[in-house]
């Protein structure tokens, strides 16, 4: 398909048509594509339905969630916080009084749908406590530094202040949330990753409503805030990209694990508010819906530098236990390299960061592949590796991420 092809040709002005941000510039947004596009097999453009089904759904947020946050609105945080609070905790019965918004989506998530397997999430948790920190670190810079690229994304930071709260903040919140979701049982309802995710959705709701009602808002470029092709990209980012980091820095994801690690987030997006028709099970599925989701987002602009020069201090401000300067400093560059592994040239200056060389991702590749591998050779050695990796996780994430001093919920990666 070409780009004339794909360019919505009616005015945005209109919530029957596309926003002005979906497929702006869909020669930069190809380029940026184009690594992605050389590891999917058969055909990932999208047809013309597909293409408005997704300028469609920049106008969608999370109808059930988004009753939820009204009814907050209209009772009063103080007075109705603790009775959303109890509703996540234990959930609904019949004969009690929770208001008809909050049953609702109570009663929507507290029974899981017939398409998921338990043993297949546990699986999924298994695989990314295994990764270690080395996990952690493809996640924040693959997932979270790469997708300020998408500037329209960014909007929704802006316009809730986000970028002068703090990068430091924001990552100990996703790394609370994200280790909170990969736990052993995490997801199972009611256990901390799913009433987590909740709270995140609620939240979702919660900015949706309030920034789409500000002057500053600019509904017919952007449609609406946490829409669900940004959710989408979020949800991608997590499962999809994150694969793809582990795999092309040299660490061992078999198919199995893959499938494992695809279920459990595709599980998590349904929790979060994602509809189903943008989830998927198949990691080579889940290429082609990120390829389509990037081809469609606005190209990267000044928010994008902004919050990717933010992004990269954030280790001179982590809580070591001791040499904080110098480790700061080490670990400044080793995620730069690891950035510009992920994103190349184009895509640092498009983060306004610094030119570096990928020295770390090319010293460690080897030793990734080695270590990866040789557990699955020897009797329960996979599983002494999930449990190294999840402590290790839990301990960087208490003591280099402030987590002693905050435990929150991240509004997006």
């Amino acid at each position: 398909m070409s780009s004339a092809q794909v360019l919505p040709t009616s005015s945005a002005s209109s919530p029957l048509a596309p926003p002005r941000r979906h497929g702006a510039d869909l020669q930069v947004s190809r380029q940026m594509a184009a690594r992605l596009k050389l590891l999917i097999s058969g055909p990932c453009e999208p047809d013309h339905a597909t293409w408005a089904r997704m300028g469609s759904a920049l106008w969608q947020g999370d109808p059930l969630a988004d009753e939820v946050g009204q009814w907050l609105h209209q009772a009063g945080m103080s007075a109705a916080r603790g009775r959303l609070q109890q509703a996540i905790e234990h959930g609904v019965v019949d004969g009690d009084d929770a208001p008809p918004a909050l049953r609702r989506l109570i009663e929507h998530v507290q029974t899981l749908p017939d398409w998921v397997n338990p043993e297949l999430m546990a699986q999924g948790a298994r695989v990314m406590q295994s990764t270690g920190l080395h996990g952690m670190r493809v996640l924040r810079d693959a997932g979270l530094m790469a997708g300020y690229q998408a500037s329209a994304i960014n909007q929704t930071l802006v316009q809730t202040g986000a970028l002068n709260r703090g990068a430091q903040r924001r990552v100990a919140e996703t790394t609370s949330w994200w280790l909170d979701c990969t736990a052993d049982g995490g997801m199972l309802p009611h256990a901390p990753g799913w009433k987590a995710t909740l709270h995140v959705r609620v939240m979702h709701a919660l900015v949706r409503q309030s920034v789409r009602q500000r002057p500053t808002w600019d509904a017919a470029t952007f449609g609406l805030p946490i829409n669900q092709i940004d959710m989408q990209a979020t949800y991608l980012a997590f499962s999809v990209v994150q694969l793809l980091a582990l795999r092309t820095t040299g660490f061992l994801v078999t198919a199995s694990d893959a499938r494992a690690v695809m279920h459990l987030w595709r599980y998590i997006g349904w929790l979060m508010g994602v509809d189903e028709a943008w989830l998927c099970d198949d990691e080579m599925q889940g290429r082609i819906s990120l390829y389509r989701n990037l081809i469609s987002q606005a190209p990267p602009d000044e928010t994008s530098v902004a919050l990717g020069r933010a992004l990269m201090d954030e280790p001179l401000h982590r809580h070591y236990a001791w040499g904080a300067a110098w480790r700061g400093r080490f670990d400044k560059a080793r995620h730069l390299s690891l950035v510009h592994w992920f994103v190349g040239r184009k895509g640092m200056r498009h983060l306004g960061l610094p030119a570096t060389l990928p020295w770390y991702p090319l010293l460690t590749w080897l030793p990734l592949l080695i270590g990866s591998s040789l557990p699955r050779l020897l009797p329960g050695a996979v599983s002494r590796r999930a449990i190294h990796g999840r402590t290790v996780q839990n301990a960087y994430w208490r003591q280099e991420m402030g987590g002693g001093e905050v435990r929150g919920h991240c509004p997006r990666l």
